[in-house]
């Protein structure tokens, strides 16, 4: 997550104050108390630590039970690391391009998805040890992926060989209704987290969360319109505009969910998966896949559905509705009772 230049200034004005505020030891907000309520386990002391450090790029973010690392290499350059979503005791869900060296649509065309390291319940980059690595069975990529663009379709599932125990610091992301989209008004925010690059172009030590305003599709479709090497945003995806210190997604964010509120509900769930992370400061809004609008794949993906599961469902249908509507013919089944089940008619 990465600042605008511009708004440097500004930023290292706010860390100051919120420092001297710390020092002057003022009482929690209203806010900082239901989210220690929330995290039990998280001391007072700590989020009053973690309140003050506004981090350029971001704010450190507290404990996501739900975020995932995804790891192919230390290095960018060799497919670096980036986010993702548990949503279930089985599946991550991430962008699909973070699980290849090289993101782009000439480069991976033709080439296997490598099979990451996942770590759950981690807030540091140092806690991607072994006793956080939850081993990988396979990764699904959408079956377009990259389909006429580098960020088309872009969605992974990565599935686990053993489901995950859930608790305090591992616990899943819904998905949304089919759709359900994020609030439309003005003021509607979604929060998203990573450890993607800075000012500096290092990545964050630590989990860092930025709080960001949802824009308009059509807004957000037209600031990327016939440029290149940018997204061609369609009705899949939804985007975000950076805070109003100019703070913005950046490269190693991508994976991580979108999540959101309900407004009448109030229920938190993943409405997207970041995609296009390469605002960092110089371009105004990140994309992500629209998750309501994947609803039927990622559902078929973790049933477990094969090429054959939808003839094989449609042919016995058919032939229940057949045997319903022709009651005579050549043999006819029919229950006679719980204990004895059917009789022959020839």
């Amino acid at each position: 997550m990465q600042f605008s230049l511009a708004a440097l200034f500004s930023a290292v004005c706010v860390y100051l104050a919120a420092v001297t505020h710390t020092e002057q030891r003022i009482k929690l907000s209203q806010s900082d108390l239901n989210a220690a309520r929330c995290i039990a386990y998280f001391p007072a002391s700590k989020l009053l630590t973690v309140r003050s450090k506004r981090m350029v790029g971001g704010t450190l973010a507290p404990h996501v039970p739900w975020q995932a690392m995804v790891y192919l290499n230390d290095s960018f350059l060799d497919g670096g690391f980036a986010g993702g979503a548990l949503i279930s005791n089985l599946w991550v869900l991430t962008a699909g391009r973070n699980l290849f060296a090289k993101k782009s649509r000439q480069d991976i065309r033709g080439k296997d998805p490598v099979i990451p390291k996942v770590y759950l319940g981690i807030s540091h980059r140092a806690e991607a040890t072994a006793a956080n690595e939850v081993a990988v069975e396979r990764v699904i990529l959408h079956p377009s992926f990259q389909n006429q663009s580098d960020w088309d379709n872009d969605l992974a599932l990565i599935q686990l060989k053993k489901a995950v125990v859930m608790g305090p610091k591992v616990t899943p992301i819904p998905l949304p209704e089919i759709d359900q989209d994020p609030p439309a008004s003005p003021e509607a925010t979604g929060v998203i987290t990573g450890w993607g690059y800075g000012i500096h172009l290092t990545a964050a030590a630590s989990l860092k969360h930025l709080v960001l305003p949802l824009v308009p599709h059509t807004i957000c479709k037209a600031e990327y319109e016939n440029r290149q090497y940018m997204p061609t945003v369609d009705e899949n995806m939804l985007c975000t505009g950076p805070t109003k210190y100019g703070e913005n997604v950046c490269l190693g964010d991508a994976g991580g969910a979108l999540a959101v509120k309900d407004p009448q509900s109030g229920d938190v769930f993943a409405a997207g998966i970041l995609s296009y992370d390469n605002s960092c400061g110089q371009h105004k809004y990140g994309v992500y896949m629209a998750l309501s609008k994947f609803l039927p794949w990622i559902k078929r993906v973790m049933r477990g559905d094969t090429q054959k599961s939808s003839a094989l469902r449609n042919c016995a249908m058919d032939e229940i509705y057949a045997r319903d509507e022709n009651p005579v013919s050549s043999k006819i089944w029919r229950f006679v009772s719980r204990q004895q089940v059917v009789f022959s008619i020839s």
